[in-house]
């Protein structure tokens, strides 16, 4: 009876759309000054922990490959929600108070650089050995084969896996509603509780989120295609 109104009375059409019409540049407005900057910030932090957690790891210095495998055992090995919860919420019990957006790109960049790091080594690994030694041979320093020859190599293989984390990372920025960043689900929330109409809201932060997520694929497949013909040149 509930959706038989919705659908067959105007006036119910006409207020569904005037909700969807007034909630859209909120939403919007939550994207674009919060959901997306987050998930740039993040990812770029992120992808840096995760190239120093790579190298730590591929390393034969035995303090630093422990370090680097305790931070991503810890950090796969718990729910990111609660790992907010703990910088947001935890860490003021101790003394230590974090403003919202802060503590939102401290514990997604650490989530980024975790499980981008295992990307990045799996990169590594996937170039031969020949390569390495082509650059010694050459009187490179492992430093300047790394940059010059590896690294390059590395590069285009983790490319399609780190754009799928990005855009997963896109949609996770949701959990930071969770520690009252007020990105777009925040505002669905708040818009939501203002007019109980939780089904067309959410369904409308969705919708963004999908189109938005449309997007970056479209880009990575663009990015991963110009790859393949640099390759197969």
């Amino acid at each position: 009876m509930y959706l038989n109104n919705i659908f067959t009375s105007p006036e119910m059409q006409q207020e569904y759309l005037d909700i969807f019409i007034s909630s859209l540049w909120p939403l919007i407005q939550g994207a674009l000054i919060y959901t997306i900057p987050l998930a740039l910030i993040t990812f770029v932090i992120g992808l840096i922990l995760a190239v120093l957690t790579a190298l730590a790891r591929l390393s034969g210095i035995k303090p630093l490959q422990w370090i680097a495998r305790f931070y991503v055992s810890i950090l796969r090995g718990t729910p990111l929600l609660v790992q907010l919860f703990i910088i947001f919420f935890g860490l003021p019990t101790i003394g230590i108070t974090i403003d919202s957006f802060t503590a939102a790109i401290i514990g997604f960049s650490l989530s980024v650089g975790a499980y981008g790091s295992e990307i990045i080594r799996a990169a590594l690994l996937s170039i031969p050995k020949g390569q390495w030694e082509a650059g010694f041979s050459i009187s490179m320093t492992y430093t300047q084969a790394l940059r010059r020859i590896i690294l390059p190599q590395a590069t285009r293989v983790s490319i399609p896996p780190l754009s799928n984390s990005f855009i997963s990372l896109v949609k996770d920025t949701s959990l930071a509603s969770t520690i009252i960043v007020a990105e777009m689900f925040r505002k669905a929330q708040e818009i939501a509780a203002q007019n109980y109409e939780f089904l067309l809201v959410y369904s409308e932060a969705a919708l963004i989120y999908w189109v938005i997520c449309m997007i970056l694929s479209f880009a990575q497949g663009r990015i991963e295609r110009k790859l393949d013909r640099y390759i197969a040149k």
